[in-house]
């Protein structure tokens, strides 16, 4: 049976991993027998789609307070949001909608939208906003869930940028968009890591609603991995990803300025100046700026080792799976889902998050330690291929 497929993401460009997993899932899906369409909020940054003029017009939570208003109204799926998508599905007329991320830039409202026409509705979770109205699970830099047993913790703590009004429209968003009315809209939950499927159940969701498929290498990269030759290890190790205080970078560079061993950093985000500067005076620390798929590509593969040293509960990140399918071991912090991708010892060391000391012994051993990067790259190219991700994602049609 040929299903049709609309996929829903809040953007459509690759500005996140929800956009890269939403995006290659449509290249992976309509490859392979599937009807695609996709739904996403317009935006400057997206890229060229036949479905574009049915997307939602851009909202902005700053500027203007007409502006502010119009956003705050998207959040609560109020105006022209239910208006694009219910005209898509009135020309489309899918079998499955497929969400990822849309909370607020899009809403919840579309999974109502679908179910009240009897098309199945599956959810793949990024992050933790079904029960983390402020989506990351951190307090202070510091893993919280309080928010499972006491919602109005978002706003006690302004844990939304640290704004009193922003962290109060979060809570009434939760408070609209609760557990039981996505549960009732949902006909499945799909959890990347077991990790996050565990805390689903402890935020009250069915356990017969949560199905755990892990991410896949996105199908362009996996041609670039499997037709590469394992080629000499450089003397480096690196860091690929987000410069954000949650990712625990500033460990990784104070052990990095302890050790001999040369780290490449690759990456943009809100610390990238500061710790460039901070840094500057090691010669053994160099920052590249952000890479495209194929710098990145080029970087991990001559690796000696990868570390991800997160301080908050990493759900299934993809600098993981990119890393191991390049036959990169990876160092990675014993939080959330990071531990599920690494065989100590196998393709990868476990360290405790944010202490440097460890991280830095990780290192050290990384690099005393002959790794079989071969086994590693076939291991994940298994593990991680477009092909077990549609099998798996397909069962669930």
């Amino acid at each position: 049976m040929k299903h049709k497929v609309l996929i829903v993401n809040k953007f459509y460009y690759p500005r996140g991993g929800d956009c890269v997993v939403s995006m290659s899932t449509e290249e992976l899906l309509s490859g392979n027998g599937c009807e695609t369409a996709v739904f996403a909020m317009q935006f400057p940054e997206n890229n060229p789609s036949p479905w574009q003029r049915y997307f939602a017009p851009q909202v902005e939570f700053s500027g203007s307070v007409g502006a502010k208003l119009r956003a705050a109204r998207r959040v609560f799926g109020r105006g022209d949001v239910v208006k694009c998508f219910n005209r898509l599905l009135d020309d489309f007329r899918p079998d499955l909608v497929l969400l990822n991320n849309i909370h607020s830039y899009l809403s919840p409202v579309l999974a109502e939208l679908a179910h009240r026409r009897g098309i199945r509705v599956l959810w793949v979770l990024h992050d933790y906003k079904l029960f983390c109205p402020s989506y990351s699970c951190l307090r202070d830099g510091q893993p919280c869930s309080e928010c499972i047993d006491n919602p109005k913790a978002v706003w006690q703590y302004r844990c939304m940028k640290g704004s009193s009004a922003a962290s109060m429209l979060a809570l009434l968003e939760a408070r609209k968009w609760n557990r039981r009315r996505l549960v009732r809209s949902t006909d499945m939950f799909i959890c990347p890591s077991r990790f996050m499927r565990s805390m689903m159940v402890k935020a009250g969701f069915p356990e017969e609603k949560l199905a755990v498929v892990c991410n896949m290498v996105e199908p362009r990269k996996f041609e670039i991995f499997r037709s590469a030759s394992l080629q000499q290890r450089e003397d480096y190790y690196c860091y690929s990803g987000r410069l954000s205080a949650e990712k625990g970078v500033e460990s990784l560079l104070e052990a990095a300025s302890r050790l001999p061993y040369h780290l490449k950093i690759a990456g943009d985000g809100p610390l990238l100046e500061e710790l460039r500067s901070k840094y500057a005076r090691f010669p053994q620390i160099e920052f590249l700026g952000r890479l495209d798929a194929q710098g990145v590509s080029s970087l991990l593969s001559e690796a000696c080792a990868m570390v991800v040293p997160s301080v908050w509960y990493e759900n299934n990140p993809l600098s993981v799976i990119e890393s191991l399918c390049a036959g990169t071991p990876v160092l990675g912090a014993e939080i959330g889902g990071i531990p599920e991708l690494i065989e100590t010892g196998r393709n990868g060391l476990i360290f405790n998050p944010g202490d440097t000391d460890a991280i830095a012994g990780a290192v050290e051993r990384a690099f005393a330690r002959q790794w079989d990067n071969a086994a590693i790259r076939h291991r994940a190219l298994a593990a991680f291929s477009p092909q077990r991700y549609l099998d798996e994602l397909r069962k669930l049609f």
